[in-house]
């Protein structure tokens, strides 16, 4: 593939293979396969560098308008990378590796400010969508808006990967001895249950959710590895399951709660459809916005 050019400047390699990343990450989330991806590397590759050269534009335009930069949502961005990455200590680190500095990680982030406060500029035209698209679009898309049945609930993991017999026997013996201690702590009462099993998987779980009490939210079948899952959806609401072994160890689940799934209605969705409509209009509001910097740009393949 040919190397782009925008104005003179070359786009970098390293900007197409980010954008090239994000649209197999999209398009892996929407279900395409790692053989689809693999026979349309070409086509993704050209994409991806006519996406860099969107965002390149998109830039050069920003700060040619001097685009105002909120040094609070700066700050918030770091924060969020912060946690993140665990801690300051992590960050610094990261940005070590990285060979940059606190100062230019900013500015870095500034740009994309920048662009952000273009692209809602762009888009400020763009009208909310009506209640009557909202509709006609759940009617025309009816089948897409089925719900799978769900299962809410927590789990206590004492692992055995790398344990040898020994070791693995005295695993099953504690996570037998942490269900015994729940179960007598909660007198059969679903709100004491449901505090011991909390307060057991915080202090004894070796699953991250342990700092949630266990808690794996929503999920739905197929999402979790056989064993677990079809204990998950077996269960009654409030029941303790019973020790279940998969490849990570053996868990103990608190089923707290089930949607049995089925058709969902308009009030179910709407707001559900009424952020994917906005969405797609700001996309198509941003790619006019880009087509007319194109054309605007003397733009070089070579």
């Amino acid at each position: 593939m040919k190397q782009a050019y925008v104005n003179g400047e070359p786009i970098p390699r390293e900007a197409v293979q980010f954008e090239f990343d994000r649209l197999v990450k999209f398009y892996e989330s929407h279900g395409m396969s790692h053989d689809d991806i693999k026979k349309n590397l070409e086509k993704l590759m050209e994409r991806a560098q006519e996406q860099a050269i969107g965002a390149k534009l998109l830039l050069a335009r920003a700060e040619q308008l001097d685009m105002p930069v909120d040094e609070k949502a700066i700050d918030a961005q770091v924060e969020n990378v912060i946690r993140q990455l665990g801690g300051r200590e992590n960050y610094m680190k990261a940005l070590a590796q990285q060979k940059m500095s606190e100062d230019s990680f900013r500015k870095e982030l500034a740009k994309g400010c920048r662009v952000d406060a273009l692209v809602r500029q762009a888009c400020s035209g763009v009208p909310e969508p009506t209640e009557a698209e909202v509709a006609a679009y759940y009617e025309a898309n009816r089948s897409a808006f089925v719900a799978s049945p769900q299962v809410l609930a927590q789990h206590i993991l004492v692992k055995t990967e790398g344990l040898d017999a020994a070791d693995k026997a005295q695993a099953l013996e504690k996570i037998k001895s942490i269900r015994a201690r729940v179960v007598a702590a909660g007198h059969g009462d679903p709100g004491e249950t449901g505090q011991a099993f909390t307060a057991a998987a915080r202090e004894h779980s070796d699953c991250p959710s342990a700092q949630n009490g266990g808690s794996l939210g929503w999920f739905g079948r197929g999402m979790m590895v056989p064993a677990f899952d079809q204990a998950a959806f077996a269960m009654a609401c409030g029941e303790i399951s019973d020790v279940i072994e998969t490849q990570f160890g053996y868990h103990i689940i608190l089923k707290t709660d089930e949607k049995p799934g089925g058709q969902q209605t308009l009030v179910d969705v709407a707001d559900m459809i009424r952020d994917r409509l906005r969405h797609e209009a700001r996309g198509r509001a941003t790619e006019a916005f880009v087509s007319e910097l194109r054309e605007k740009a003397n733009i070089e393949y070579r």
